[in-house]
């Protein structure tokens, strides 16, 4: 991809994606801009967190080229280094049970950086606070959690390391409307006062509403739409119509802009 213009903070081309005989993702190709919430529906097993787990290196392609913030992504040196600029959360979050919040938080400052003890702690009690948590929550454990807390703790791990893109992937499965707003609410916050890209991989039709600025459907292997909600609303692809106007879609409302 010679020639990337720096407003895009992923750029992907002709991407394939397989397991055995099985193609989940057929010659797929998606820019994501700089400083936008890009939401990613599909049907479930479809290929939505199979396209982000390639986006960040952890499963191998068969075709196509990646980039991240101006890298290539391979696996390779170079692409552990791209690395450090963005951050994860995983469904449910996936602390570390044996770890305080505290020491998960920690985590990933631990494998990339060398900092004293007491710098670790002071960036953890920043990173709790910026999500809404308190700093005597970094003493507990996981299993002392609710959904809630422990998507933002995870949250806050996926920020330590200040990044410039954050993937999350299916951020509020599993949460109540309440909390699942309240993490939507979030989300934009943060987007908005750090500046953040992020890639959202969803099926919460709330968050695709309320909180991205553009929406990339992916079926058959490719983005078969991509553009704000109002414009997917008018998509004539007919899985794109089938989930944005069926029975539990009622909801939905193009956002003032």
């Amino acid at each position: 991809m010679q020639g990337t213009s720096g407003q895009f903070a992923i750029r992907v081309r002709d991407l394939v994606v397989g397991f055995r005989r099985h193609v989940v993702i057929d010659h797929l190709a998606l820019d994501v801009r700089r400083g936008e919430i890009l939401g990613l529906v599909g049907a479930s097993g479809g290929g939505k967190s199979v396209l982000m787990r390639t986006i960040i290196g952890l499963i191998p392609r068969q075709g196509g080229e990646i980039e991240v913030m101006g890298s290539p992504i391979n696996h390779d040196r170079a692409t552990r280094s791209a690395a450090g600029r963005w951050g994860i959360l995983f469904q449910q979050g996936a602390l570390f049970s044996s770890l305080t919040v505290r020491q998960n938080i920690q985590f990933p400052l631990r494998e990339n950086l060398v900092l004293s003890e007491g710098l670790m702690d002071e960036i953890a009690t920043a990173k709790l606070e910026m999500v809404g948590l308190k700093p005597e929550d970094g003493d507990k454990f996981p299993s002392e959690l609710s959904g809630g807390m422990t998507k933002r703790v995870a949250l806050a791990r996926a920020l330590a390391l200040d990044p410039a893109i954050v993937f999350l992937d299916e951020p509020t499965s599993g949460l109540d409307p309440i909390a699942a707003g309240d993490f939507d609410a979030l989300i934009k916050t943060l987007q908005k006062t750090l500046g953040l890209t992020v890639f959202m991989v969803t099926h919460d039709l709330a968050s695709l509403n309320t909180v991205c600025d553009r929406v990339a459907a992916l079926a058959d292997g490719k983005i078969v739409a991509i553009g704000p909600m109002h414009e997917l609303l008018q998509s004539e692809h007919p899985w794109v119509r089938a989930y944005f106007h069926g029975k539990r879609s009622q909801m939905l409302q193009p956002r003032a802009s």
